[in-house]
């Protein structure tokens, strides 16, 4: 074989990957989709110092991947409680977010250079409560590990020109037998910054729904995690409960 033999193999080899992959993302999305869900979450942040911090906040969303809408609202402690975010997803673009906070009762837009910013004191960043539309980044299937236990695909997805975002790779651990994503691992330049571990899978209304998030980040040393509970799916829910008006009302 020459060297443009070489080459053309090559090429196709990975063009494979990049489709194989793009599927393995794309059959995962499919079985989780749902019209809505629902659920009270309860977290608990772990400072660097092993300090815990407890709060806890109900999550809504309406629509599928990529063109949703979401909004979390903190119940507990009393400093947080009735602080609330919009999320509003697009497929060819960053979301568009709108923080209320009762305390000071005014709403405001999150701009995407504040997005790496840690959202009220837990290890979420704004950004990494947007969805991931499969068509806002390239793949590539790198091999195969085991999470948990658990046999799973390892790809790499790189966001495209369109997709502003804080990371520059995110490596996706999705599991073989149900195509759920049990672990996330998102880098800035070629240094890890935040790992989400998802766990704890119960079947729900015949979709496998991990129960416990354990966002940890790598540059803070601390960690957060989130329990959820009262998770219901295809709960009936109204479009004008998901604008910025909705975000003042008291729940």
């Amino acid at each position: 074989m020459n060297r443009r033999q070489f080459a053309g193999v090559l090429i196709a080899a990975t063009a494979r990957a990049a489709e194989d992959s793009r599927q393995i993302v794309e059959e995962s999305q499919r079985r989780s989709r749902v019209r809505s869900e629902r659920y009270e979450g309860s977290l608990e942040v772990i400072s660097g110092h092993s300090r815990i911090a407890k709060k806890s906040w109900q999550h809504a969303r309406l629509g599928s991947f990529g063109d949703s809408k979401s909004i979390i609202r903190f119940t507990a402690p009393a400093e947080v409680k009735g602080v609330a975010l919009l999320v509003v997803n697009h497929p060819d673009r960053a979301s568009d977010q709108w923080l209320w906070t009762p305390a000071i009762n005014r709403d405001r837009r999150i701009a995407l250079q504040d997005r790496s910013t840690r959202f009220f004191g837990t290890d979420f960043s704004f950004e990494d409560l947007e969805e991931r539309d499969v068509n806002q980044y390239d793949y590539r299937l790198t091999g195969e590990e085991s999470i948990d236990g658990a046999a799973c695909w390892r790809i790499e997805a790189k966001p495209r020109q369109t997709k502003s975002s804080q990371y520059d790779l995110t490596r996706i651990w999705t599991r073989k037998d149900n195509y759920v994503p049990v672990q996330y691992e998102n880098f800035v330049k070629d240094q890890p910054a935040r790992r989400l571990h998802q766990s704890d899978l119960e079947h729900v209304q015949n979709i496998w729904t991990p129960r416990l998030l354990e966002m940890t980040d790598m540059r803070r040393n601390s960690c957060t995690v989130l329990r959820i509970d009262k998770l219901e799916y295809n709960v009936s829910m109204q479009e004008n409960d998901f604008t910025v008006q909705a975000l003042r009302r008291e729940q």
